[in-house]
């Protein structure tokens, strides 16, 4: 069990199963409150019915209701059919460069 003031993970069913998943996070930096989509899962048999649109809509709605400023994700390049969604949301590709360290 996810228990977090920061953290609402979205789920997408139908009658039968669950098609899709994501995680939100929001939260409070000193510029504002801002939040991150992670980890967006949509079972391969839902594809191309709107769960992913679905659930990034209500992910979008959600943080604004919460006060968020911005809200940011990461895709592969090799997610085409994800980038086009994200871009058709109105998702801008931000040209950065994102670090990573393991520390554990």
């Amino acid at each position: 069990m996810v228990s977090s003031p920061a953290t609402d993970v979205l789920l997408a069913g139908d009658d039968e199963s669950i098609l899709g998943a994501l995680t939100l996070v929001v939260f409070r930096i000193p510029t504002g409150v801002r939040a991150w989509i992670e980890d967006v899962v949509v079972d391969d048999a839902a594809r191309g019915r709107g769960v992913g649109q679905a659930l990034n809509e209500f992910a979008l709605d959600l943080a604004r209701a919460k006060g968020a400023k911005t809200v940011d994700l990461t895709s592969r390049p090799s997610r085409e059919e994800a980038n086009r969604l994200y871009q058709r949301l109105g998702f801008v590709l931000r040209e950065t460069n994102v670090y990573r360290i393991g520390v554990g």
